[in-house]
């Protein structure tokens, strides 16, 4: 193919792209509460406030990593 028979490539703006990437990380971060909070209300029966506490996060760590 020549230069004038070449399909023309759509060149995206800065913004767009950085715009997608904000969605992206923003509906992960949405999706990761979202679980955390329904698998610690529905799996571990506990109030929804327990979730966003530093002593049920502290708990989590130490079962994790325990020597």
């Amino acid at each position: 193919m020549t230069e004038e028979n070449s399909p023309a490539v759509k060149k995206r703006s800065g913004w767009i792209t950085l715009l997608r990437i904000v969605l992206v990380l923003l509906f992960l971060v949405i999706a990761l509460v979202g679980g955390t909070a329904v698998g610690f209300v529905v799996l571990g029966k506990q109030d929804i406030g327990g979730v966003f506490e530093w002593s049920t996060w502290q708990h989590v760590f130490d079962l994790v990593f325990a020597p």
